[in-house]
C-alpha cells in the first residue's frame, strides 16, 4: 500500500501512578508512584520529539500527570469511559482522529523510559507499509507499539499475550533490527535495570538513582 504522507497521531495510555507498576513495589517502595509518573513522562517526551509523530494524545485521569504531560507538548484526554486499557486507547484514537482527520494512529506503551525518538521513527516508517501492524516487547508475549494507517481500523488488543492477539487479528508484526528502546518496556526490576543499561530519560534516571541496587 502507498505510505501515508501525514505524521502519526500517537496515543499513550497512562495509569494513575498509585495504581501503576505494582511489580516494582518491593524495589521502589515509597518512590513507586513517582517512578511510574517519571517513566510515562520520559516516554511521552521522547515520542513528542520523533519526526514521524504529528501529535501525542495521552489518556489519563491523574491531575499531576496531566499537567506534566501538557508541559511536554502532549494533548491530554480524560480516561473515558474508565473501563480499561483498550477502551481508553480507542477513546484516545477518537480524540486524535477528531483533531487530525485522516492521520494514521498508533498506540504506544507508557512504560518505555529508554525510548529513542529516532528508533520510534524507524518503527513508524515501517508501519506505514501495512494497514495494521505492531511491535512486540522484549519478552515476546506483549506489545509496545500498535499502528493503524487507517484510523478506522484501530482495534488494539493490549493485555496478556497481546502479541498473539494482534497477530490473530491480522496485524503485521514488525520484526525490526536496531529498535531496542521501542521494545524495552518496564514492569519488573530486571526490566528497569535493562532500561537503565540502554539509557533512560532524565526523569526515570533521577528516581532510579534513589532506589537500592
Amino acid at each position: 500500500m502507498d505510505p501515508s504522507p501525514a505524521p502519526w497521531s500517537v496515543v499513550v495510555p497512562v495509569k494513575r501512578p498509585e495504581l501503576a507498576k505494582t511489580r516494582l513495589r518491593t524495589l521502589a517502595g515509597p518512590y513507586r508512584a513517582e517512578l511510574a509518573r517519571a517513566i510515562a513522562a520520559d516516554t511521552v517526551a521522547a515520542a513528542t520529539r520523533a519526526r514521524e509523530v504529528g501529535e501525542v494524545v495521552a489518556v489519563t485521569d491523574d491531575e499531576a500527570t496531566t499537567e506534566e504531560l501538557r508541559a511536554l507538548g502532549a494533548v491530554v484526554a480524560a480516561d473515558d469511559p474508565g473501563d480499561g486499557l483498550n477502551p481508553a486507547l480507542r477513546h484516545g484514537a477518537a480524540v486524535a482522529l477528531a483533531r487530525r482527520p485522516g492521520a494514521p494512529v498508533a498506540a504506544l506503551s507508557a512504560d518505555l523510559p529508554a525510548l529513542r525518538p529516532d528508533e520510534l521513527d524507524v518503527a513508524l516508517r515501517a508501519a506505514r507499509h501495512h494497514p495494521v501492524s505492531f511491535v512486540a516487547d522484549v519478552a515476546g508475549t506483549g506489545t509496545t507499539l500498535y499502528a493503524a494507517v487507517d484510523a478506522l481500523r484501530f482495534t488494539p488488543e493490549f493485555g496478556p499475550r497481546s502479541r498473539a492477539a494482534h497477530r490473530a487479528a491480522g496485524a503485521a508484526e514488525l520484526d525490526l533490527p536496531g529498535v531496542p528502546s521501542v521494545r524495552r518496556d518496564v514492569d519488573t526490576p530486571v526490566d528497569l535495570w535493562d532500561a537503565i543499561r540502554l539509557g533512560t530519560g532524565p526523569r526515570t534516571a533521577r528516581v532510579a538513582g534513589l532506589l537500592p541496587r
